[in-house]
């Protein structure tokens, strides 16, 4: 199964796709690719969100997700980020839908318990139990944007093979005793 994580954003999104296979109840995570797509700041907002959705275009026919997994926004007290963050997240929705592609989403504070333990985990633990689960020592940065925005796609899409699989129940089952 092929797993397409997002972690939207209008000036960054970040996207990491793993894929899974396992035996005897066993997952294992590979992963395929990650980075983000960046759009300049000085464009007026319908260029950022066209640009967003030309790129995931072309990222889901490559890639040939059988799911895509988003983020949930998170409302601080930047109400203005919300608004633009939503928008990001409504092109990546919409370009998903247009190839029915099923879409799934989790909230920030779900993941990081799903991958951690702990819904407090700053971002370098996250990245510590994403390269855990992938089996990598170190993440490279991306060729466009930053770590954490390809690190959070790549943990969003983890929760959710976690929360859908075996091992998320046997997880849960062994955190509630």
């Amino acid at each position: 199964m092929i797993i397409f994580g997002v972690d939207p954003g209008t000036a960054t999104t970040g996207y990491g796709v793993i894929s899974t296979s396992g035996t005897n109840g066993k997952t294992k995570f590979q992963l395929i690719d990650y980075d983000c797509i960046s759009t300049p700041k000085d464009w007026e907002m319908p260029m950022r969100l066209h640009s967003i959705q030309t790129q995931l275009n072309r990222l889901l026919k490559q890639h040939k997700p059988d799911c895509v997994i988003v983020e949930q926004l998170f409302f601080g007290i930047n109400s203005r980020t919300a608004m633009t963050v939503g928008q990001a997240r409504g092109v990546v929705l919409a370009t998903a839908a247009s190839y029915k592609i099923p879409v799934f989403d989790y909230q920030g504070l779900q993941v990081k318990l799903t991958l951690t333990g702990s819904g407090k985990a700053d971002k370098k633990e996250m990245q510590k139990y994403v390269m855990k689960f992938l089996n990598k020592r170190k993440l490279a940065k991306p060729k466009s944007g930053f770590i954490d925005d390809a690190a959070d796609a790549l943990a969003v899409a983890i929760c959710h093979v976690i929360k859908t699989s075996a091992i998320g129940l046997t997880t849960k089952a062994k955190k509630s005793k």
